[in-house]
């Protein structure tokens, strides 16, 4: 139902549905609550950033991010915000903190905004929570490694590999007690990047040890906590593998507070490469993640969508690989290897 018909309904004119949704005081109190009860019958929503009647578009996109916070999450952000702008379109940026909740009604915030698409990054919502999306036809894509992904178009990494690589690295050097940090968030990526850790050890006959896996919070903090947990282990683990650099970053400063030396006594390695991984001392090995890509990707995803009258159903995928990037902090002697 649109603006005219529930004017037709309630018998006044469409000025008058048009007062009540932005200046309701203006209007007599008995036709406010008609047209308000009519509105709420119907469930209609208003089209507040209409940019042209002919094709119904806003010029705006929804973007939500798990934390503003996070190098990550923003690096992925700038690379939407980078397509959206040469599309002369203006995004919408939403920080769910990690917070389910708080996703759901941004979600339900950007549907009554009518922008023209959503991008989702690392979403923790579940198939339930995107159902009015598909019942409103909104175009939406995700990125990253979110929970759910029913039927979107979808960009993301090969986790498992670059987390098998990562490992396998270790091996090589030498390494056999290797201990893994991975973030608490229940996101696919997480889940994939276990997979890849269990997965190498099971490859070579590494007995995989329940006591050096730990699920941490996704930041410095979170690290530092469960670095300090597994030095705590009568058979100290002798490397450890990190789900992010930020996590990475906190390992290396509780092994330094326990006077212990890196990697000379125990190695780590990060993932993601953000820009911070090769400025600490030792710089960081971590498996690099295309992150400026993944946005662009799915901000193109997205277009394609919007801009596509007869809207495709068939979903697409796009996984982009990582690559490791081999520093200082796993004792790798050829420096030949070494790349920033």
């Amino acid at each position: 139902m649109n603006i005219r018909e529930i004017a037709k309904r309630a018998g006044v004119s469409v000025a008058t549905v048009s007062r009540v949704l932005n200046h309701p005081e203006a209007v007599a109190e008995k036709t406010r609550k008609k047209i308000e009860e009519i509105i709420s019958e119907e469930e209609y929503t208003p089209n507040w950033f209409a940019r042209g009647l002919n094709f119904n578009k806003t010029g705006t996109i929804g973007l939500m991010i798990p934390h503003v916070l996070n190098s990550v999450y923003m690096e992925m952000a700038k690379g939407v915000e980078d397509v959206a702008n040469q599309k002369e379109y203006t995004t919408f940026m939403c920080n769910a903190e990690d917070d389910r909740k708080k996703e759901i009604h941004y979600l339900d915030q950007l549907i009554k905004k009518r922008v023209d698409g959503i991008v989702l990054i690392s979403s923790m919502l579940e198939a339930e929570d995107l159902k009015r999306v598909k019942e409103q036809n909104v175009p939406l894509v995700m990125v990253g490694g979110c929970k759910s992904n029913p039927g979107f178009d979808s960009v993301n990494i090969d986790c498992r590999l670059g987390a098998e690589e990562a490992v396998n690295h270790l091996i090589n050097i030498g390494y056999t007690k290797i201990a893994i940090l991975c973030s608490k968030t229940e996101s696919h990526d997480n889940k994939e990047k276990i997979a890849g850790y269990r997965d190498e050890l099971d490859r070579v006959g590494i007995p995989i040890r329940s006591e050096y896996i730990k699920r941490v919070e996704n930041s410095i903090e979170g690290g530092y906590l469960g670095a300090k947990k597994l030095m705590e282990i009568n058979e100290r683990p002798q490397a450890i593998f990190t789900t992010s650099d930020n996590i990475a970053f906190g390992v290396m400063d509780a092994i330094k507070d326990k006077d212990l030396l890196i990697p000379e006594q125990v190695a780590v390695v990060g993932f993601d490469n953000v820009r911070l991984s090769n400025l600490v001392s030792p710089r960081i090995n971590t498996v690099d993640t295309p992150l400026h890509k993944m946005g662009v990707y799915g901000a193109r995803l997205l277009f394609d969508i919007i801009e596509d009258e007869k809207k495709q159903n068939e979903p697409r995928t796009i996984i982009l690989q990582t690559k490791l990037k081999i520093r200082k902090s796993c004792g790798h002697k050829e420096r030949i290897g070494e790349m920033f």
